[in-house]
């Protein structure tokens, strides 16, 4: 695994990545201190099975121009939950009504939450949920 700030700055990129395609909803979540697996959360939506895959492709791409291959990728094929261990970052690209029963941020609500919309010129910060 990368050091805290770096790994950020890649969940950065990768929420980026998602916005390119549309995704909505879309939050970093630092779990540096709360979890040994990862170091940090990326959480998107899409509208459909096809949606999901497209930004779930937007992000292995990017990640792929920076260097990095997934450690894996799960639920490609179904498109309602898609997992991509980039092992320092964790992405779940999910279809609406998963994201909402599984509710992830609720689950890591101690975590550190950067959400993320589309801006001119890129994804712009904020600090409040949508």
């Amino acid at each position: 695994m990368t050091q805290t700030g770096a790994a950020l700055d890649f969940a950065r990129a990768f929420a980026e990545a998602a916005i390119d395609r549309k995704a909505e909803r879309v939050v970093a979540l630092d779990v540096a201190g709360l979890t040994s697996f990862t170091e940090a959360f990326v959480i998107a939506s899409g509208g459909s099975d096809r949606h999901v895959r497209a930004v779930a492709d937007a992000v292995i791409e990017r990640a792929a121009a920076l260097g990095r291959a997934p450690l894996g990728v799960e639920g490609y094929e179904g498109g309602e939950w898609v997992l991509i261990d980039l092992d320092d970052v964790v992405v779940h690209v999910f279809q609406h009504e998963k994201r909402e029963h599984y509710d992830l941020e609720r689950l890591w609500a101690d975590a550190p939450a950067t959400w993320f919309e589309a801006g001119e010129g890129g994804a712009v910060q904020r600090r409040s949920a949508p």
